[in-house]
């Protein structure tokens, strides 16, 4: 039984509301002891000025593989997971095949398991090919490890299929995954309708085609029992919605990205493809409202909506190249520089948008925690240190991120997946 030691950590379990000085003790994969006085271990990990908590979960990632092969691969995202302080990750059904089916399914989690970096949870399908016309088999999906159900960034359409959906996903206990955006009202869209969309020329995407889809989709939450996730919400409206949908006890939940927080749409003033991205960068008015979200608890999550592409994509065009940052290797600091310095939430209420809120969504109900018996998933974060953004040095294989030359603080110092060390800075 291997037993490792993680010593002198502020420990941090956002589930039980502990934040203490200690050491962490695992054996066999499991949190076995929080105290001190500790001796014996196969490995010892000096955890002294740093955060000790659970490992992030990541609800929505685009792995790409199989079939985009050329942007990511699973052992090159899940290698970057680790280096972003993510034991586990969510892995979005927009490959090629698309995940639609039992064998798509699992060959999600084969592939992950070949990588033997961090856990991938396979997200199913909604509708076959994502075409929005006939649902996939949502049982079938269930039965071979999708955690929930999604058309990834495209936007079910049809009213009737979505209510469907909600319907049978509510027999598996699945949530229905949501990109919130009105395709009819964001077509040919480049970044957020307003001000700089028509100073700069560029067509804009309104904040009303986001807060529709919301509105539509909590209805049908209502009226069929079923849960819904809404992903990266960007919008004042948005985040109200939610916030009064909660209040009435609908089963709704949304998580906000870094970037969202970290950046506007003044941003886009430069052109540069790398801050293009769906939901666009929005208004500061919008990105105060998050942040509202985040603080009195009706947003859930924080996710990276990693979305890498290779240089030759991004290289193009403004209204051509793709939607999305590569994000998961600069979602701490962010966080930090947005959330944590302004004073705006505490470490214990950052760790727990990042853990216990993304367990709760994707019904992990034994992760997410530094519980006596739970899986030792871990993550050693030294807070004060201070780097350089570099996505040359990025574990992915894209490096789309507009984060580079940012100097930020907080990084991850250390990884432990089930119990064993994968990951620790500097280490490559």
């Amino acid at each position: 039984m291997a037993c490792l030691l993680i010593r002198g950590g502020r420990v941090i379990d956002a589930s039980r509301n502990l934040d203490q000085t200690g050491d962490v003790l695992v054996r066999d994969g499991r949190i076995v002891e929080i105290g001190s006085g500790f001796n014996d271990a196969d490995e010892v990990l000096d955890a002294a000025g740093c955060i000790v908590c659970a490992g992030f979960i990541d609800t929505h990632v685009g792995v790409r593989d199989p079939g985009y092969e050329e942007d990511e691969t699973t052992a090159t995202v899940t290698a970057a997971a680790l280096a972003g302080g993510f034991t586990r990750i969510a892995a979005l059904p927009d490959t090629l095949p698309i995940v639609d089916n039992a064998t798509a399914a699992e060959y999600v989690v084969l592939q992950a398991k070949r990588a033997a970096n961090c856990r991938v949870h396979p997200l199913g399908a909604v509708t076959r090919g994502h075409a929005g016309e006939e649902l996939a088999d949502l049982g079938q999906l269930a039965r071979s490890g999708a955690l929930a159900f999604t058309d990834s960034k495209s936007a079910i359409g049809s009213a009737e299929i979505m209510r469907r959906a909600l319907e049978y996903a509510r027999m598996f206990n699945r949530p229905i995954f949501v990109h919130p955006q009105d395709p009819t009202l964001t077509a040919g869209g480049v970044m957020h309708e307003g001000y700089y969309s028509t100073l700069l020329g560029l067509r804009g995407m309104p904040a009303a085609a986001e807060e529709i889809i919301v509105g539509r989709d909590i209805a049908l939450a209502e009226l069929t029992g079923g849960r819904i996730h809404l992903m990266s919400l960007s919008t004042r409206g948005a985040v109200e919605q939610v916030r009064r949908a909660k209040q009435r006890g609908i089963a709704v939940t949304c998580d906000v990205t870094p970037h969202h927080l970290a950046l506007t749409d003044a941003d886009m003033q430069n052109y540069d493809s790398n801050f293009k991205v769906r939901p666009p960068l929005r208004s500061p008015d919008h990105v105060a409202a998050l942040i509202e979200g985040l603080v009195d608890g009706t947003v859930d999550a924080i996710s990276s909506d990693h979305q890498p592409w290779a240089s030759e994509k991004k290289d193009r065009e403004l209204d051509l190249v793709p939607f999305g940052i590569a994000g998961l290797e600069t979602l701490l600091p962010l966080c930090v520089k947005t959330l944590i310095e302004p004073g705006r939430l505490t470490w214990p209420q950052l760790i727990s948008r990042l853990t216990t809120g993304p367990a709760r969504i994707l019904g992990l109900s034994d992760i997410g925690t530094l519980a006596i018996g739970a899986a030792a998933d871990v993550t050693v974060i030294d807070p004060q240190r201070t780097w350089t953004i570099d996505p040359s040095r990025f574990r992915s294989k894209s490096r789309n991120n507009p984060f580079a030359g940012w100097t930020v603080q907080g990084q991850v110092r250390a990884v432990a997946y089930n119990g064993e060390v994968r990951y620790r800075a500097g280490a490559d």
